[in-house]
């Protein structure tokens, strides 16, 4: 499934898609297991070299020896130069209400600040020039003009922090509801590489204030939807006549999908029909009923990394932003890379 791998890995770069509700304040699962992983990410007090070489070399420092990004902005075409802490703001604004929890607020800064050098360590901007875009398809959500106090100040108690995982950083991967467990990169995104040592498959903490239509969604598409999305995840058929679920994996979430007698990649075929329509693969059931497919599942995003309702919940009842970060990332490092 060569369309589905390269489905997958543009579903690798939108962590958005996996926390693409807005979210607001004023907002079931049976039994699920304990984290595998109850170690608290430590946070260094001041940069380290190790801290530093995080940082990609081909980032310029400001004055402040904060690494400067070119940002190619949608909205007026144009690049524009902001430092780190200047462009996480506006991340975080994209990502999340201003009125959160603070804990949760610093937990999404962190993970925007890792994605974000994470991004420009390993990838190249499809937009000449740029070190990084506000192109959702690209990266992350981008809203300066939400950004406030509260978000200034998430991002100012958390100026610098970044993950690290082996000395490197991690896909900070992240997603609205868990639908009650997170999930490995392997289970939700169809990863093709080795499974991170990061990732694992832990509960979600979501509480009763997620909306509703994060917890559990239904969901109906044509003959028609499906033959184009069955395409467009490299496995084609002619008609829709019969629906199952294949593989599923450690959380329950459905790697494959029988369809017409096809099987195909259940994430890839998330991204084709619509992310927003299939909101996750931990699926419920799956039918052909009156000659469309139906189903209905629980959770909203790919499952990977830290649920943003869960960090919201966990904020909540008194936890920090290291301790949220560490219950949803196996293993890793809270480091300074700049003051």
């Amino acid at each position: 499934m060569k369309k589905a791998s390269f489905i997958v890995c543009i579903l690798v770069l939108l962590l958005a898609l996996g926390g693409c509700m807005r979210r607001s304040t004023g907002r079931n699962s049976p039994a699920l297991p304990e984290p595998q992983n109850t170690t608290q990410a430590k946070a260094s007090t001041s940069p380290s070299r190790a801290a530093a070489d995080l940082v990609p070399e081909k980032l310029a420092r400001g004055a402040d020896g904060v690494p400067v990004l070119r940002v190619y902005d949608v909205k007026t075409e144009k690049i524009i130069e902001e430092s780190v802490e200047e462009y996480v703001p506006a991340v975080l604004a994209g990502e999340m209400a201003g009125d959160w929890p603070m804990e949760a607020l610093k937990a999404q800064a962190i993970l925007a600040r890792t994605f974000v050098l994470q991004f420009v360590t390993e990838k190249t901007s499809r937009y000449d020039g740029a070190d990084i875009s506000t192109d959702i398809e690209e990266a992350q959500a981008y809203n300066a003009d939400a950004v406030n106090a509260r978000i200034r100040q998430a991002v100012s108690e958390t100026r610098g922090l970044v993950l690290s995982s082996g000395g490197e950083l991690p896909y900070a991967w992240f997603h609205a509801h868990s639908g009650g467990l997170t999930a490995r990169a392997k289970e939700g995104l169809d990863y093709e590489k080795d499974e991170p040592g990061y990732t694992q498959c832990v509960k979600g903490m979501e509480n009763d204030e997620a909306p509703p239509e994060a917890k559990s969604w239904q969901a109906a598409f044509t003959q028609e939807e499906v033959i184009a999305a069955m395409a467009d995840a490299g496995a084609k058929v002619d008609n829709l006549t019969g629906a199952t679920i294949g593989q599923r994996g450690e959380s329950g979430r459905a790697m494959t999908l029988i369809i017409s007698g096809r099987e195909v990649s259940a994430p890839a075929l998330r991204i084709a029909l619509g992310s927003t329509k299939m909101r996750s693969c931990l699926l419920e059931s799956l039918r052909v009923e009156d000659g469309q497919l139906k189903m209905k599942g629980r959770g909203y995003g790919h499952g990977v990394g830290m649920s943003q309702w869960g960090a919201y919940a966990m904020a909540g009842a008194g936890k920090t932003a290291e301790e949220i970060v560490a219950h949803y990332f196996r293993d890793v490092t809270l480091s300074r890379a700049w003051e």
